[in-house]
């Protein structure tokens, strides 16, 4: 785990202002990857109970856009965020109990994958999800065995 110093010096870093949200959001995106907007926002609150649940999704956006964090949104979920950034990596997500975590790429450098026909695009990123049952759902009897 990162100290307040640390995070702020990411926020230094990224040219953003440090304030006790922003560190309080950065703080709660690193505790814990694939978070949604309401873990987060309820995360944040614990620590600065005063914070507006706009003032979480612009801290949100702005670390966003400076590359702090990552947004994704596996199709028919929510937008999750992740500190881990800078690297090539996809996921993985239970199709029973939504539980998201990080595969690393067999490559290693970006893109991953090359399509055969690119249209003219300079590529810099591959995205992938692979969807499935996790062990535990997939050991389930009630779950059930999906195609």
């Amino acid at each position: 785990m990162q100290s307040h110093s640390e995070y702020a010096s990411q926020l230094r870093d990224a040219d953003l202002r440090v304030t006790r949200p922003r560190v309080a959001v950065l703080e709660a995106v690193c505790a814990s990857p694939h978070a949604d907007t309401d873990t987060i926002v309820g995360a944040v609150r614990r620590a600065l109970p005063d914070v507006s649940r706009q003032a979480v999704y612009d801290i949100l956006r702005a670390l966003t856009a400076s590359g702090l964090v990552r947004r994704i949104q596996p199709s028919g979920h929510v937008a999750r965020y992740e500190s881990r950034v800078g690297d090539n990596h996809h996921h993985v997500v239970c199709r029973s109990c939504g539980i998201i975590a990080d595969v690393d790429c067999a490559v290693g450098e970006a893109p991953c994958l090359v399509p055969s026909d690119h249209q003219g695009f300079v590529l810099d990123e591959a995205e992938v999800i692979y969807w499935g049952l996790c062990a535990e759902c997939a050991a389930s009897p009630t779950s059930g065995s999906r195609p």
